[in-house]
């Protein structure tokens, strides 16, 4: 079961930077999310492909079109929360407020049930996984928020599922499509998204989803956006975690697409057999 999944923010809505981090800082910068969703749209079309897209309440406040026409497509809508800011650098009333203000305004745009969830960066850590209680309140009931290995802004390194898991939390459960890993070289790789996917060889790529039986995808509009402007002052890691690879990344995307099959998030919930899979008390 592979998965296609887009999380939808502009960009400069990089993470863990100074001067990329308010609303203030972001309206600096020129904004080319329309440009990169006609990418997006016109790479679905062409190859008959279904997505889930998690979208950040903001662009859906300022860009209304782009989240009616995800819609009008017949694309799969979650919530990115609204302001795209770390989950451990809040308190739980600051989360539920943020993420209910997303859902609200996305639902307000399409008329349907917002349920799905990802947190920006995968910043659901062992000190915040309360972070689950808050998405049951606001009747999430899928999440893809969990990264089960280490990185520089999140990560749950002691959730050892690689696949589709019911999480309970005080007695009520969601559902978790985390994103997936594999052992390479006694190490976990990621592969499946954003910087990982650009930086992967194409080869390396195509071995670890054949002997995969789930792959849980991510990508941004930024991944494709060749002619975006460099951000001057991030540090030489964040500029080659950042912009590495962008230049064949839709390539690469076509290759896999092409190579292997893709569903959204909505059919593989129908695919997945609850009863049988593993439970994880946080």
């Amino acid at each position: 079961m592979n998965i296609l999944t887009f999380d939808i923010e502009d960009w400069f809505h990089i993470l863990d930077h100074r001067s990329t981090k308010t609303e203030s800082d972001w309206l600096n910068y020129e904004s080319r999310i329309e440009k990169s969703m006609e990418t997006i749209f016109e790479f679905l079309n062409k190859r008959n492909l279904q997505a889930t897209f998690f979208v950040v309440g903001w662009i859906a406040e300022k860009y209304p079109e782009i989240v009616k026409r995800i819609d009008y497509y017949g694309y799969d809508i979650g919530s990115h929360t609204h302001m795209h800011q770390l989950l451990f650098e809040q308190n739980q009333n600051e989360v539920f407020n943020d993420i209910q203000k997303s859902i609200y305004t996305i639902e307000d745009l399409i008329s349907k049930k917002v349920r799905c969830f990802r947190a920006p960066g995968f910043s659901i850590t062992e000190r915040n996984k309360w972070v689950f209680d808050v998405l049951i309140k606001l009747g999430i009931e899928i999440d893809c928020s969990i990264f089960p290995a280490n990185r520089a802004h999140g990560g749950l390194p002691s959730f050892t599922q690689s696949k589709p898991t019911k999480i309970m939390s005080n007695n009520l459960m969601i559902k978790e499509f985390p994103i997936n890993t594999v052992n390479f070289f006694f190490k976990k790789l990621i592969f499946s998204g954003g910087g990982y996917f650009r930086l992967v060889p194409y080869n390396l790529i195509k071995r670890f989803t054949k002997n995969s039986d789930y792959v849980m995808s991510y990508f941004h509009p930024r991944d494709f956006d060749i002619n975006q402007p460099v951000i001057k002052d991030l540090t030489l890691i964040r500029k080659f975690k950042s912009y590495y690879g962008i230049k064949d990344c839709l390539k690469k995307l076509e290759f896999w697409t092409k190579d292997f099959d893709f569903i959204d998030l909505k059919a593989a919930d129908m695919k997945t057999n609850w009863d049988e899979v593993d439970t994880v008390i946080i």
